[in-house]
């Protein structure tokens, strides 16, 4: 038996009774079924949302994501299926919409949208936020970038969301290492400032790189960096980030942390403040010069 099943092929193919299908099985979707002991996990309600299809749906959205290696996709996401069904069952989407063969692959035995497909349906169908936080995942999985999407975009013209889409995919960022980098990065473009570079890499005396920051601008070297849990509850960590901290402002950089229970408002205005300073420095080094 395999872990994730249709009950009515195990008993048509005479491998268990109904009775010891009820007791020894749960089902995730109608007439799909696992192992009451197994433990819930995205990849088994892939499977089985495909299965439900008949086998027939293209898994899309955060579910292929996933299956392409993307992280920080919710173990309990629904799972999206290009299939028509106007009524699916709790757990799973499914959307009617047109697709061509070059965006389909294979993964696991599973008809599931290539990596540009499955970016154009996040980009469609997500909010925003989380739109540019998947597509930032899949980038940094993949490789993905805006010029292998928008052919897509265009072979569409007209479809729902294509819109949201292309404002998703022109923000889509690889060097995002979290769902709160991309969230911090979208508050400062929302802000006003200029679009900051992701992954900084900041060199020793020697021409190596010690540090890649989050998220700055260069030019005027000003870094904004997310502090997760990682970075308190770690010692090692916290060691060396005071140390890496020092090294960063003898170099001149102006660095803004920023953690949990930082509020917008309180994030956006350190920004600010870093950047009035190095205005106020510019002007000061105009009057001396």
């Amino acid at each position: 038996m395999r872990t994730v099943f249709l009950g009515s092929e195990a008993l048509a193919r005479g491998e268990m009774s109904r009775a010891r299908l009820r007791t020894a099985y749960r089902a995730i979707f109608p007439d799909v079924y696992q192992p009451a002991i197994a433990e819930p996990s995205l990849y088994h309600n892939t499977v089985g949302a495909w299965l439900w299809s008949k086998r027939r749906g293209v898994v899309t959205g955060r579910a292929a994501a996933a299956l392409h290696g993307a992280e920080w996709v919710d173990e309990n996401a629904p799972i999206e299926l290009i299939w028509r069904n106007n009524r699916p069952p709790r757990g799973i989407i499914a959307r009617n919409d047109r697709f061509a063969c070059d965006e389909v692959v294979e993964i696991s035995g599973m008809a599931v949208a290539s990596i540009q497909r499955t970016a154009l349906d996040l980009g469609r169908f997500l909010p925003r936020g989380a739109a540019v936080a998947h597509l930032d995942a899949l980038a940094r999985a993949t490789g993905l970038s805006v010029e292998h999407v928008l052919p897509l975009a265009d072979r569409y013209k007209g479809a729902r969301g294509l819109q949201r889409c292309r404002e998703a995919v022109d923000l889509m960022d690889a060097g995002a290492q979290s769902p709160k980098e991309t969230w911090l990065r979208l508050l400062l473009i929302d802000a006003g400032f200029p679009r900051p570079a992701t992954q900084i890499p900041v060199l020793d005396d020697y021409g190596d790189p010690f540090a890649y920051l989050d998220m700055g601008w260069e030019d005027v070297m000003i870094a904004v960096e997310y502090d997760g849990k990682q970075h308190q509850h770690d010692r090692l960590r916290y060691v060396w980030d005071h140390k890496r901290l020092t090294r960063l402002r003898r170099r001149g950089w102006l660095h803004v942390r920023v953690i949990a229970e930082d509020r917008p408002y309180e994030i956006v205005q350190r920004v600010r403040e870093s950047w009035a300073q190095r205005e106020t420095e510019r002007r000061a080094a105009n009057r001396s010069a």
